[in-house]
């Protein structure tokens, strides 16, 4: 597969992948509440997907790396909607709970592999290439794809035509109904070759997962003996401090302000679209500021930046004002994802690609982990726009371990060595 098809393979599955998210991105906690748990508790479910993706991130990309991306994705993708399914049935903090455990496992599946097949495929034709031009459109994609299905599940939640159900559980029906639809265009548009292509079935799956360990070890002993990926990979636990600000707790925010968890329900739709179209604006934007300042740079400014929106979301007051905070700061989220992992993809190769994303959605699932109980309990017992500034605080930090990047950057340009960018 040539690289203008792998890009329009990667756009239209991070398109049918997404979409559904979209539906239910800013429900999912308002439906928790509606169904009985209290914030602390809700967050704490969260928290639970980011235990299990800890957990499972590096035998699982280590099995991407050994036995193949598609197989990866399309057991994750069958298993999206399992946790579909159970979510939208679940009425009590255990059923929530188990279905935060089967969406972990289904996000740990997910995590890299797509990503990682089409860097494989770029680099058969165009070796060492940046990809972040690449990545800046995917997520301009993916965030255009969210942004379409929240303004798609705020009408949903305020036309509610199904009204034996709550007005917040259609959006979870309609997103397992469009998880099968990823499942088969996934089996449908993915092409991978891997070698030994004669040996087949089960002999050869089991050969290949007996791999899988060696790829890990492999991808831990690079992070420890390489210390720009190293730090690159401990942005993680600072990013998701902000992430749990402006996801988890923006809409019980919202909430707050308006007295209502339907009403913000309704509203989230519209907010988190534009959110998520601000999102894809900031990606698009990366790619043409990494080409101007520098890939290391650019991806620093917009962390610093995301965290300071954080904080700035919770020191306004009124919904308008926590709105207009929320937009900015969703912007610069979009600007910083495809420029961080394109650093990533300049300390990864071929045989560990998808171990080296993996590790870096593992650190930063293991931190949301932590931050999410953390900062809905702080919620609870303090209020909610302390523990948001808390966790943009937090997330500033993070800006330190870019700068190992940016000095390896810059020691590149002295030399002359100018890297391809697709």
């Amino acid at each position: 597969m040539n690289v203008a098809a792998a890009r329009r393979v990667l756009l239209l599955l991070t398109v049918s992948r997404w979409f559904p998210v979209g539906l239910v991105v800013a429900v999912l906690v308002l439906l928790m509440i509606e169904r009985g748990l209290s914030v602390g508790q809700a967050l704490t479910v969260s928290s639970l997907g980011g235990v299990v993706v800890f957990l499972l991130e590096l035998p699982t990309a280590g099995l991407a790396d050994a036995l193949g991306r598609k197989p990866l994705l399309l057991l994750a993708a069958g298993l999206q909607v399992v946790a579909a399914v159970m979510v939208a049935s679940a009425q009590s903090f255990a059923a929530f709970a188990v279905a935060a455990v089967v969406t972990g496992a289904f996000r740990a599946l997910d995590s890299g592999p797509l990503q990682a097949w089409f860097v494989d495929t770029v680099h058969r034709t165009s070796p060492g290439a940046d990809v972040d031009r690449a990545l800046s459109q995917q997520s301009a994609v993916l965030g255009l794809s969210i942004a379409l299905g929240a303004l798609v599940s705020g009408g949903l939640v305020w036309w509610h035509p199904v009204t034996v159900w709550s007005a917040l559980t259609l959006p979870y029906v309609v997103y397992a109904a469009l998880a099968v639809v990823h499942l088969v265009a996934t089996a449908m548009l993915l092409r991978e070759a891997r070698p030994d292509d004669a040996e087949r079935g089960w002999a050869r799956a089991r050969r290949e997962a007996r791999r899988a360990p060696h790829v890990v070890a492999d991808g831990l002993r690079l992070a420890r003996g390489n210390r720009v990926l190293l730090a690159l990979l401990l942005v993680e636990v600072f990013w998701a401090a902000a992430m749990v600000v402006f996801e988890s707790l923006m809409p019980v925010r919202l909430g707050e302000v308006l007295g209502s968890t339907q009403q913000a329900g309704a509203l989230m739709g519209v907010v988190a679209s534009v959110g998520w179209a601000v999102f894809a604006a900031g990606a698009g934007l990366a790619g043409w500021a990494a080409g101007r300042f520098g890939v290391a740079r650019t991806a620093l400014a917009a962390r610093v930046l995301n965290g300071l929106g954080a904080v700035w979301m919770g020191l306004v007051a009124g919904p308008a004002a926590l709105v207009s905070a929320y937009l900015v700061t969703y912007g610069l989220h979009g600007s910083g994802g495809p420029v961080y992992e394109a650093l990533l993809h300049r300390e990864a190769t071929a045989g560990n690609r998808a171990t080296v994303l993996s590790m870096a959605s593992m650190l930063g699932f293991a931190s949301f982990a932590v931050a999410s109980p953390a900062l809905g309990w702080t919620a609870e017992g303090v209020s909610t726009p302390v523990a948001m500034m808390i966790g943009g605080a937090f997330s500033v930090l993070g800006a330190f371990c870019f700068l190992p990047a940016w000095r390896r950057e810059k020691q590149l340009r002295l030399s002359g060595t100018v890297a391809a960018r697709v």
